[in-house]
């Protein structure tokens, strides 16, 4: 849910340290997807949406202010594809609505696993958008994938709800602007164009929250606490997760992203006494298991001969 590019050159850093922040960096995505579980019965996702982008620059602009490929292109703020940022900027607004709608109406593992479905989508609009050429093991691994995902929304249990659909449409979209990230220049900083798509994103969540009703008054100072708090979460998340792809290949964290689906069953059912075991297996685990087999796969051939 991060804006992290490809880069032309390998990082370096330590590994160890690398995974260890994007563990935490899933702790805070999920403490944002609590609170605003927590708000969504008195505020609705558009403004929610807004309030996160708002209160999300600010480890936006930290992100950027500590980046060294920023500081040695001379803090350069101008970039060539305004309309491709502006786009992403959208993407993630609507993504964004789709998902905290999700959270408000169907249980928050369930909603945080399907949401994990966006790396499949990503192989299929790589094909699409970046003209890759894709194997079958590749594609296979989607397949075990998108099996899981159906699993565990669940279409002919008589608990289904038209609302399980809200995260894997998020997914999709996140999903693509991971992908149209890759189209952006590679002499931008990825902290530059997260800060950017984020700024675009508060706008269109704003507008978005408007055409929706608008903004509902804040009914109390611990309301106005968590709101904040959603914003500083969802912001140090991302901030996090792009300190960590600058140390290590994205390959070699992607695979621990999916310690977030145990961890969200743990956060449901402590917070809110949801335990939809049956929902959740074994779907998420076919999700896991294609995930991973993507991983496995770009690595193989990404490796030197």
């Amino acid at each position: 849910m991060a804006d992290v590019r490809k880069k032309p050159v390998i990082p370096t850093g330590s590994v160890t340290l690398a995974v260890v922040l994007s563990l935490v960096s899933l702790v805070f995505f999920d403490l944002m997807g609590l609170v605003i579980k927590r708000l969504s019965a008195d505020y609705g996702a558009a403004e929610l949406s807004a309030y996160r982008n708002i209160f999300g620059l600010v480890p936006s602009f930290i992100a950027l202010w500590s980046s060294p490929a920023w500081h040695r292109s001379g803090r350069r703020l101008r970039v060539r594809q305004w309309g491709l940022i502006c786009a992403r900027g959208l993407i993630v607004t609507f993504a964004q609505l789709m998902f905290y709608l999700s959270l408000g109406l169907i249980a928050f593992a369930s909603a945080t696993t399907i949401s994990y479905s966006s790396g499949l989508f990503m192989t299929a609009f790589a094909v699409l958008l970046l003209g890759e050429r894709v194997g079958l093991i590749r594609w296979v691994a989607v397949l075990i994938g998108f099996v899981g995902v159906v699993m565990v929304i669940g279409p002919r249990r008589e608990t289904f709800i038209l609302a399980s659909l809200l995260p894997l449409g998020a997914a999709a979209l996140y999903a693509l602007t991971g992908v149209t990230a890759r189209l952006i220049d590679e002499e931008v900083p990825s902290t530059l164009v997260n800060l950017y798509s984020t700024g675009f994103a508060v706008v269109g969540s704003v507008v978005l929250a408007l055409l929706l009703g608008g903004f509902s008054t804040v009914q109390s100072a611990s309301d106005l606490a968590w709101i904040v708090a959603m914003g500083g979460f969802g912001g140090t998340a991302v901030l996090l997760l792009i300190v960590s792809f600058r140390m290590t290949e994205q390959s070699n964290l992607a695979p621990f992203s999916y310690f977030g689906i145990p961890m969200a069953f743990f956060f449901g059912w402590v917070f809110f006494g949801e335990a939809p075991i049956q929902d959740l297996f074994p779907g998420s685990i076919l999700i896991v298991v294609g995930g991973v087999l993507v991983v496995w796969r770009e690595r193989r051939r990404n490796k030197p001969a």
